[in-house]
């Protein structure tokens, strides 16, 4: 039997009422009601479409029918707990392994982002039996207690930082301590990663692992200089800890020219623990965390039994599989480098055009557009890149903003956005910053935040656990 449809003001009385206030809407001020939704499209209630750019959960495109048919399929034949034998488990890790370097090759299957990080993290400490944590500046990791303790993003507006969490700067090439002009960014943002585990040994601690986002999302869109992670790696295991990759926004070919982000930082590059999540299930609950067998060994030899009544089971493995199957069959990899690659060219040429575009960076369908009010002084131009967030929702275009203050408009599709619809939101930008811009007045916030961002470089350095 269907469900009764309600209006769009019943629907969110009852949100109101009945949700979490906490838990926010997109455009909360004036929500869109979304009834169905097919490949990247959304539509509402009275039947009108809107192009999503934001939804990099549902990965190969909203109700793909080769992902529902075999969900329906495993359904209809068995669903149980993963304690059981069953074939897909093996088959999916099978799949995934191929994918990965060879010294990753163990797997444990959950359910979500967050508790894939918060499993790394048990993971980490078992091996290492070290306790401390270096995170990057405005990492969010996940939703769980473990994992606010270590996302500035989080923590950082709640309880603060924990004695055994320690920040590194995040390497912002555009904004950051170490710029574009930086003769060697990489080994720069590296050493202050040396920096941070050199104060943790000062106080007598030790690292037990360092935890990163192939490429950082919601601080802001952010590129990883080529090398970084490698030689924090080199730091990081000499100091008896391990590097975990979160690639919970990124993994699964959406930088297109690889299947994993990490894999941007060259050949010779491997994380101990990679993390992995939202794209999985094109939407339905399931993420991994894969490991190398020494890490693995040690989380065994604590002789705690580990299970996950649902991470892995029969039917969410059926739907990894069938989301490989569409990434392979449909070359996503090659439309996310072509597609991707065309809508960094049309907003770089917008950004010739337009002074109010401070920088556009990406890969693939990873793409950020930085809004400033000034660009020698790199201003960020917050209420601007929320009115335009605005104004192409009124143009049926999804998009939102992300970044410490919140003005870089981002670009994370499903991955079968398309020639065209990377052209539209280039159009609408353009027509939205010329058109009527003078419309929608820039109001210039001054932030009395002490942040490191427009800070002297010795200034800066004393929010880290760095030296001057």
């Amino acid at each position: 039997m269907a469900l009764e449809m309600f209006r769009k003001e019943e629907t969110l009385a009852m949100r109101k009422k009945l949700i979490g206030y906490s838990c926010r809407l997109f455009y909360s001020d004036d929500p869109v009601k979304i009834v169905r939704a097919r490949g990247q499209y959304l539509y509402d209630e009275n039947g009108k479409r809107y192009l999503d750019c934001i939804s990099n959960v549902q990965h190969v495109g909203h109700c793909h029918p080769s992902i529902t048919q075999a969900a329906t399929t495993q359904m209809e034949l068995l669903n149980a707990n993963s304690r059981f034998l069953h074939d897909n488990i093996v088959q999916y890790a099978d799949r995934l392994a191929a994918t990965l370097p060879d010294k990753l090759r163990v797997f444990y299957f959950v359910n979500s982002g967050s508790e894939a990080n918060d499993l790394a993290l048990r993971l980490a400490h078992q091996y290492t039996q070290h306790e401390d944590v270096i995170v990057l500046d405005h990492a969010y990791h996940g939703h769980l207690t473990s994992l606010i303790d270590i996302s500035p993003y989080k923590f950082q507006k709640l309880t603060g930082q924990k004695e055994w969490v320690h920040v590194a700067p995040i390497p912002d090439t555009y904004r950051g301590i170490f710029r574009e002009d930086h003769p060697n960014p990489a080994q720069a943002y590296a050493d202050t990663v040396k920096d941070v585990i050199d104060k943790v040994h000062q106080k007598g601690r030790k690292v037990s692992a360092f935890f990163s986002e192939s490429l950082p999302s919601v601080g802001g869109q952010i590129l990883l200089p080529k090398g970084y992670s490698t030689k924090v790696a080199e730091y990081v295991r000499s100091a008896g800890g391990v590097f975990v990759a979160d690639e919970v926004q990124t993994g699964f070919g959406r930088v297109g020219s690889h299947f994993w982000a990490f894999q941007l930082q060259g050949d010779d590059f491997s994380p101990d623990i990679v993390t992995m999540g939202k794209p999985m299930g094109n939407g339905h609950p399931l993420s991994c965390v894969a490991t190398t067998a020494e890490i693995a060994g040690a989380f065994t030899a604590n002789g705690v039994e580990y299970f996950n009544t649902f991470g892995g089971n029969p039917v969410s493995c059926a739907i990894g599989l069938a989301v490989l199957d569409v990434i392979e069959k449909e070359d996503l990899r090659g439309n996310s480098s072509r597609v991707g690659g065309h809508l960094l060219d049309r907003l770089r040429q917008l950004q010739t055009k337009h002074p109010i575009i401070g920088d556009v960076r990406g890969v693939g369908l990873f793409v950020g557009l930085e809004m400033v009010t000034d660009k020698e002084q790199r201003t960020p131009a917050t209420d601007a890149a929320a009115q335009v967030v605005r104004r192409l929702k009124e143009e049926y275009i999804c998009v939102s903003t992300d970044g410490p203050w919140e003005n870089i408009v981002k670009f994370k599709p499903p991955m079968c956005f398309s020639m065209e619809d990377a052209d539209l939101v280039a159009d609408r930008i353009h027509h939205i910053l010329t058109g009527d811009w003078n419309t929608y007045p820039i109001a210039l916030t001054y932030y009395n935040t002490f942040t490191h961002y427009g800070h002297s470089s010795r200034q800066k350095s004393a929010l880290y656990d760095v030296t001057p």
